[in-house]
């Protein structure tokens, strides 16, 4: 049993236990019981937060993570750069339908994905990229309901402005890969 199992397990059997210690009388609880087993509560919880924290930070998690992020970027890049081009082949409130099979899984993975970037190239990197992304991302949902209520120029211009964001972060991202040969660990 690894140490995560071992804190998951300690929070559980402290539920368990101050539920029933609890549920013997309804209006007194014995304390002398009680607070014991809410502390291997809270100790399990620092157990199990010390084991993710660890995991977050080891160098595979961080590799595969990374690798997430770029292939995720450069999709969503793509994908815009192809609807951009394709945008008036589509009605206007069907270009909702296409964002949600074309970027949702990539943006999902990237979100996902990216604590590694600031655990890699440190928190200035993170907050950069970060930035674009998620102005990126609003922009698309901007599309998405300028879609749902048919508004074409909304959803040609919100395109472009998502298209601008997301290059934008992926330079980014790139620039930090290229430029930090040697990884620094900062968080």
């Amino acid at each position: 049993m690894n140490q995560k199992q071992i804190g998951y397990t300690m929070v559980g059997l402290s539920f368990l236990g101050s539920a029933f210690i609890t549920s013997l009388d309804t209006n007194l609880v014995n304390w002398n019981i009680f607070l014991p087993t809410l502390v291997v509560g809270i100790l399990g919880v620092t157990i199990v937060n010390k084991a993710l924290k660890r995991e977050a930070h080891s160098e595979g998690v961080i590799t595969i993570n990374l690798s997430n992020i770029e292939s995720s970027i450069n999709r969503i890049v793509n994908n815009l750069v192809k609807l951009n081009q394709e945008k008036s082949s589509f009605p206007a409130y069907e270009i909702r339908f296409e964002i949600d099979k074309v970027f949702r899984e990539d943006l999902s993975l990237f979100a996902e994905s990216r604590r590694s970037l600031g655990h890699r190239y440190g928190l200035q990197p993170y907050a950069e990229v970060m930035s674009s992304f998620a102005a990126g991302e609003r922009f698309i949902n901007r599309v998405w309901s300028a879609s749902a209520d048919s508004y074409v120029d909304e959803v040609s211009l919100y395109l472009v402005k998502a298209q601008e964001q997301f290059i934008d972060a992926r330079d980014l991202l790139n620039g930090i890969m290229k430029k930090t040969s040697k990884p620094k660990n900062k968080t």
